[in-house]
């Protein structure tokens, strides 16, 4: 997941188990320079994370085999992947469910629907905190 020889675009992790969800991140990363990889299960994205970490990862706290929460706990427990930014995406949004995530080792938070109007500005912040950017 690091870049494509002659790239420099960073790449981003989608771990989410809804198509219309995916479809929608999909069609709104397009608006940025990078390479998405896509993982719909827990199992899929900690395989992907191991070929090769990517610069972000987004992160769906529903997921079919593992909360993403779980998830998110073990790769920052990890010495090969506790850098990488992890923005969590939640539809059911309750009090303290941000406080919950980020003590989890979430470094974002937003909420489905997603706001397309910010979505990318929101995600490119951390791109370019994780070294992504200019």
């Amino acid at each position: 997941m690091s870049p494509a020889p002659g790239s420099t675009d960073p790449c981003i992790l989608v771990v989410e188990d809804n198509p219309a969800n995916m479809m929608l991140v999909r069609a709104l990363l397009a608006r940025l320079s990078c390479r998405l990889v896509e993982a719909t299960s827990g199992a899929q994205a900690l395989a992907e994370v191991e070929t090769q970490p990517p610069d972000l990862i987004l992160m769906d706290l529903q997921l079919p085999d593992i909360d993403g929460l779980s998830l998110t706990r073990q790769l920052k427990e990890a010495e090969g992947t506790r850098h990488i930014p992890i923005i969590a995406l939640t539809a059911h949004a309750m009090a303290g469910d941000e406080e919950t995530a980020r003590a989890a080792g979430c470094d974002g938070y937003l909420t489905k629907p997603l706001d397309t109007r910010s979505f990318c500005p929101y995600v490119e912040r951390y791109l370019i905190n994780a070294g992504g950017g200019e």
